[in-house]
């Protein structure tokens, strides 16, 4: 069956290790894998003891009715301002529904390519194919790979927590913090463009002030979850 925008994905689970499977199948290399960061309060000190260089950070978190009022307002307040984004950002959009885990694995990886090597094969093609491309246009080119399509669906469905249909809501979603050209950017494929938090000077550690703010808006809810993509240790 050809894969549509009307067809939703299989969620993929924030487990670090089927994301390493994922991207290691689809030629990226091995000296780099996705890991936990633990620790919800994401102190400096848990935040030392993952690998370096950091070059993603991937974190997962509960879409709440505190977090879409604000996001709102953060958007409408970021377009009056009207940010400065480096055109060296590669940023797609999402229409596939339930594929926010590929995107946000996407996001990790095309800003990334001068450091982390991909071997020819889908996801090689697909940045190649889609490097000059606009968000939306980048979004078509996804909505008809059917290579990466296939490879997601298996890789969703061999987290250890039973799969979602792909027919259920969902309401938990990805989202990427990247450095490029010394800021922080959040690339999130739900909203019409990357974010610009300001300047980064540690990665990791920005992002998890960034990451504390989503937490502090709905401190009840514990579906939050960090990943970092950083040096293999195994």
């Amino acid at each position: 069956m050809s894969t549509s925008k009307k067809s939703k994905w299989l969620p993929l689970e924030s487990n670090p290790q089927v994301m390493s499977n994922y991207v290691h199948k689809l030629g990226v290399s091995q000296a780099w894998a996705y890991t936990d960061v633990w620790g919800k309060c994401l102190d400096n000190e848990l935040l030392s003891m993952i690998p370096q260089p950091v070059k993603a950070v991937v974190f997962l978190f509960p879409i709440t009715e505190n977090y879409e009022r604000d996001n709102k307002k953060d958007l409408e307040q970021i377009q009056e301002k009207k940010q400065t984004v480096s055109p060296n950002v590669v940023f797609f959009r999402q229409t596939i529904p339930n594929a926010c885990g590929t995107i946000g694995l996407l996001h990790s990886l095309a800003n990334n390519t001068d450091d982390i090597s991909i071997e020819d094969g889908p996801l090689r093609k697909l940045l190649d194919k889609t490097k000059n491309l606009t968000p939306d246009e980048r979004a078509k080119v996804l909505e008809e790979d059917e290579e990466l399509a296939e490879a997601h669906k298996t890789y969703a469905s061999s987290g250890q927590t039973s799969t979602p249909r792909a027919d259920e809501d969902v309401n938990l979603h990805f989202t990427t913090f990247i450095e490029k050209d010394g800021s922080l950017y959040e690339l999130d494929g739900r909203k019409p463009f990357p974010i610009n938090h300001g300047t980064c000077g540690n990665l990791l550690q920005d992002s998890a002030e960034i990451i504390k703010k989503f937490m502090k808006r709905d401190p009840d809810n514990h579906q939050f979850i960090v990943i970092a993509l950083a040096p293999n240790q195994q």
